[in-house]
């Protein structure tokens, strides 16, 4: 379930849509340049669909006085394992992941002038084990073994702030580096009244100016 209403899952969409649209063009226009770039491209995106290690990817959208945040990372980044825990301490980095992944505050800081509450949050991950058979016979259950680890493990956070003077949000600053070091970058892409915007954030350099 989302934690938006339908106006803001709306808005998120067509966030998405122009994201993938600007994408497409920059992907096109490597296509003509040469043909060899464009099987490249389509060979690189398709390694994108599959999440990179250490590459984050966040989208951003005004909606009104809202702001929404979505983020996509890999189970690698945020616990440094991509499976469902096997023992106490795994269990535990992921218990205080989530912990922080559900309060925003810890990630991103926005300007005080912008008056920017944070309203709700959602998180979910797919690093659960289902069928609990880890230590059963790996032999006979080996197709099995390799069908779960063929999927990667991943974390969604999704975040609604509301702004009552949004128009004075002129840069996002981002702590996600120091809470998850195991990110080396992560990838913005920002969409409201000051237009659209693209970035990639690292560590040394965590702050988007809109």
């Amino acid at each position: 379930m989302s934690i938006c209403n339908k106006k803001t899952l709306l808005c998120l969409a067509v966030s998405g849509s122009l994201f993938s649209v600007s994408y497409a063009a920059n992907a096109n226009d490597h296509h003509d340049h040469n043909h060899h770039d464009g099987e490249h491209n389509e060979s690189e995106h398709r390694h994108h669909d599959a999440h990179v290690h250490g590459v984050v990817e966040t989208n951003i959208a005004q909606d009104g006085d809202h702001l929404l945040f979505e983020i996509t990372a890999p189970g690698a980044d945020v616990v440094g394992f991509e499976h469902a825990p096997k023992n106490d301490a795994q269990k535990q980095v992921l218990a205080n992941a989530v912990k922080t992944l559900n309060n925003p505050n810890l990630i991103f800081t926005l300007p005080e002038s912008a008056k920017c509450t944070f309203e709700e949050a959602h998180v979910s991950h797919n690093l659960v084990n289902h069928n609990d058979h880890d230590d059963h016979d790996h032999d006979h259950h080996d197709g099995e073994h390799h069908k779960e680890h063929g999927k990667h493990g991943e974390f969604s956070a999704q975040y609604e702030y509301h702004c009552e003077a949004i128009s004075n949000l002129d840069q996002i600053e981002t702590q996600w580096f120091t809470h998850f070091p195991h990110t080396h970058k992560m990838t913005i892409q920002y969409l409201g009244d000051a237009g659209q915007k693209a970035a990639s954030l690292t560590p040394k350099s965590s702050v988007i100016t809109l």
